[in-house]
């Protein structure tokens, strides 16, 4: 399960994905569509502009905007900014291995065996999906357009 921080990330870099390039968002504007608290939402996002996610703008028409194409922006990238390694337990991680302390043999552990083939499957989806993947498929996913039907 990611964190409501990493979700609220997710969230806002999506706002920012539909903005025009080169345009900055303001934080009320994200905060108020995404139903995402301000200070919160100001805190993630100057994590994810050190990290190199974001740009900032100061003054008027300032906000924030990419810092890379939203199809650069894998959601694995966010996630491990943000929460950490992705791994349900630390022998499966690339980022963060450790050998688990009570485990005798990591080739035959039951546990590792099955957590291996999900956390490969969703890893694989993580990492090849994108921002834009991500507001694409929202978009798909949307309501479909009203038909106004009209008899004379």
């Amino acid at each position: 399960m990611i964190t409501m921080k990493a979700k609220y990330a997710l969230k806002a870099l999506g706002r920012l994905a539909l903005a025009p390039p080169e345009t900055p968002v303001l934080i009320a504007d994200i905060a108020e569509q995404e139903g995402i608290p301000r200070k919160f939402l100001e805190l993630i996002l100057a994590e994810l502009r050190q990290h190199g996610f974001l740009h900032s703008r100061k003054g008027r028409g300032g906000g924030y905007l990419l810092a890379k194409k939203p199809e650069e922006i894998t959601i694995a990238a966010v996630l491990r900014v943000l929460d950490g390694p992705i791994a349900p337990v630390s022998c499966l991680s690339r980022t963060a291995y450790q050998r688990c302390a009570e485990c005798r043999n990591e080739t035959t552990c039951a546990v590792r065996l099955v957590l291996k083939d999900a956390h490969a499957a969703s890893l694989h989806v993580l990492e090849t999906t994108t921002l834009a993947d991500m507001v694409r498929r929202a978009a798909e996913e949307g309501e479909p357009p009203r038909v106004l039907r009209y008899s004379i």
